[in-house]
């Protein structure tokens, strides 16, 4: 079942359909825009956003990992969910909205949704995200997400080369990882509980993948 919802897009009195779901083989078109969308968001913030390659967003997807939204057939946005040090931690990465998208809660609603797909699909594993958006922070603690210090999260070196594509990569490096621009954020399902309408998302999502 697809989450199905109205947003008010461009023209105030103008209802169009937006569809956000768990990405499948039929949305490995949509990769390329999802790549330019990301690219085009880190030249205009000016700040670290690791680049990923084609390859690695279409196995997300294939996988199951990732959370797409559609205005209609148009992209809207998307977010996928990577597990790291042997499915003990699970990360929400690549959360992106088009420009002409934003300004409508939808960069929340995604991240519900990608947040929800991890909560089911690992429900032990510990969420855990780096971040230099002041909306995602803001995202992460309504989701029950609090401030880590970067020791707390993964030590899975796979995840941390991953911050190599970013622009403050030596910025990590000199530091030794003990922190960088970014900021560490963890949910940790013994400590925090979700909230309701995520375990709402997480029931749905739980019957799609079986």
């Amino acid at each position: 079942m697809n989450n199905i919802e109205e947003l008010v897009v461009e023209k105030p009195m103008e209802q169009q359909q937006l569809t956000i779901q768990i990405a499948n083989e039929s949305h490995i078109g949509y990769v390329q825009t999802i790549l330019d969308t990301i690219e085009a968001a880190a030249k205009v913030r000016g700040t670290g956003i690791a680049k990923r390659t084609p390859e690695y967003v279409e196995l997300k997807i294939k996988e199951g990992k990732a959370i797409i939204a559609l205005m209609g057939e148009e992209f809207a946005g998307f977010c996928y969910i990577e597990s790291w040090g042997n499915k003990q931690f699970v990360a929400n990465s690549g959360l992106i909205v088009v420009e002409k998208f934003r300004q409508h809660g939808l960069a929340k609603k995604i991240k519900q949704h990608a947040f929800s797909l991890a909560r089911a699909m690992f429900p032990t594993a510990k969420v855990f995200g780096l971040t230099s958006g002041a909306a995602v922070m803001k995202i992460n603690t309504e989701l029950g997400y609090v401030p880590v210090t970067f020791a707390q999260l993964t030590d899975d070196e796979s995840f941390w080369r991953g911050c190599q594509g970013c622009v403050n990569y030596d910025i990590l490096t000199r530091t030794d990882r003990k922190y960088c621009i970014c900021t560490a954020m963890l949910f940790d399902p013994e400590k925090q509980k979700d909230k309701k309408e995520i375990k709402e998302i997480i029931k749905d999502f739980k019957k799609q993948l079986k």
